[in-house]
């Protein structure tokens, strides 16, 4: 799905959205502004990179993060949620992953949580393992996956 198609979608719906993102640095809610005329469609994006602002920001849990580390379905639910609270969007987005070089064992490179949170529904997680496929590549595909979730959002 297009992101012109999305914010089509969305404006027949009636529906605004913000996006949460950490390792894709924005990538999410640059793909929806650069279509003409998003505006009355997207109401903001939150680029939390660090631990603390993604708990300044969108009021994640420091024992979350403790928990499960940042780059968890727990931290991606919380974010999303986050950003729902904290904007007056009605479906919201969130990224967190290890887009590489880098990684460990127990939580590799190319492994993406996402959130999505929309007003009156419960919130959905998952995870993406995208693989060591380059920090671009994998970025590139965790934005693609995120503007899927919201496009299947705004079809169910």
């Amino acid at each position: 799905m297009t992101a012109a198609d999305l914010l089509q979608r969305a404006r027949a719906a009636g529906v605004t959205i913000v996006t949460a993102e950490s390792c894709t640095g924005g990538m999410v809610a640059a793909a929806l502004t650069d279509v003409a005329g998003s505006s009355d469609v997207f109401e903001r994006g939150y680029v939390t990179y660090s631990n603390d602002a993604k708990m300044e920001c969108l009021d994640v849990s420091p024992r979350t993060l403790r928990e499960f580390g940042a780059v968890s379905e727990e931290v991606a639910k919380e974010m999303a949620e986050g950003a729902l609270a904290n904007s007056y969007a009605g479906l919201a987005v969130s990224v967190t992953g290890i887009a590489g070089p880098g990684g460990s064992e127990t939580k590799p490179e190319g492994r993406v949580c996402f959130g999505l949170a929309m007003t009156g529904r419960p919130t959905r997680t998952e995870t993406q393992e995208f693989g060591a496929q380059g920090r671009d590549t994998v970025r590139a595909l965790s934005r693609d996956h995120a503007l899927g979730l919201l496009g299947a959002a705004l079809s169910g």
